[in-house]
């Protein structure tokens, strides 16, 4: 049994909290990355853009992630992610799992506001707000039934803004040496080094990837990461292993942008209509 949702954990996996907002230790390929990737603009915006991930527990689809980066105005954006179980799993997990990160993209990074995390109403007191107060340089809100007020180290980012942080990063050959990641009620620093690179088999067509690995010290749990620089560093895939076995993986099922809805970036044959199904 996960000590969460299991709905729950779609967002960690889908970039990084799987992304699990770690920094990546070693260098990245001097190569150029195609201008209008998934997260950077020519001129080194923002692009909104939504991709849809499925959960594989043990063979079994137990659900499904799309996460979403909105445009609201001037410098500021949201990323949310919203997260549901399919099938047989909806009878223990039936609510949705929301989070919402308000973010500000300045001097080419992004800099987190709020954090939201909505784990349904059988979960309501594993509910997250929380506020990044960078004029006092603290961190405040509630986390379940725990008040936090925590310090506020620079380049602090939360579980959903670290994703954007660490694509835009890549794409701009900007690699840093560690991210802090506030999740809940403290910051902990992630560790990833590059393992190599494969072509995969994707719903989005044949992708060139980049694989990391994830740890933390003192943990036993590993992830896995395939990052497509094509797509401005998107993972299509991710696993977590534990012991040498594989937990769970996510696997990219469809990718849209506003400027090509239409194009051959949304999977076709109906692959990306996996999170409506029952």
């Amino acid at each position: 049994m996960l000590s969460r949702p299991l709905a729950a954990w779609l967002p960690r996996l889908t970039l990084f909290a799987v992304i699990c907002g770690g920094g990546i230790l070693g260098a990245i390929s001097a190569a150029q990355p195609p201008t209008g990737t998934v997260a950077t603009q020519a001129g080194g915006a923002l692009q909104p853009f939504a991709a849809t991930y499925a959960l594989d527990w043990h063979g079994i689809t137990a659900g499904y992630a799309t996460l979403t980066l909105a445009h609201v105005s001037g410098d500021i954006y949201q990323y949310t992610s919203n997260d549901r179980a399919r099938g047989i799993f909806r009878i223990a997990f039936p609510d949705p799992i929301h989070e919402a990160s308000t973010l500000r993209f300045t001097a080419g990074h992004v800099v987190p506001l709020t954090y939201r995390e909505d784990n349904g109403s059988e979960h309501a007191n594993q509910d997250v707000t929380l506020t990044f107060d960078w004029a006092d340089m603290r961190v405040l809100g509630m986390a379940g039934d725990k008040h936090v007020d925590q310090p506020l180290q620079a380049g602090t980012q939360d579980p959903l803004s670290v994703q954007v942080e660490l694509m835009h990063d890549l794409v701009a050959g900007q690699v840093p040496a560690t991210f802090l990641l506030f999740d809940k009620t403290s910051a902990n620093q992630y560790d990833y080094t590059r393992e190599g690179t494969e072509t995969l088999d994707t719903p989005l067509g044949q992708l060139d990837t980049v694989i990391y690995r994830s740890d933390r010290p003192g943990y036993d749990r590993v992830l896995r990461l395939w990052l497509a620089p094509s797509l401005g560093y998107l993972p299509v895939q991710a696993e977590r292993r534990r012991k040498g076995k594989v937990e769970f993986a996510l696997h990219i099922r469809e990718l849209q942008r506003p400027a090509a809805q239409a194009s051959s970036a949304t999977s076709s044959s109906g692959q990306g209509a996996g999170p409506s199904q029952p």
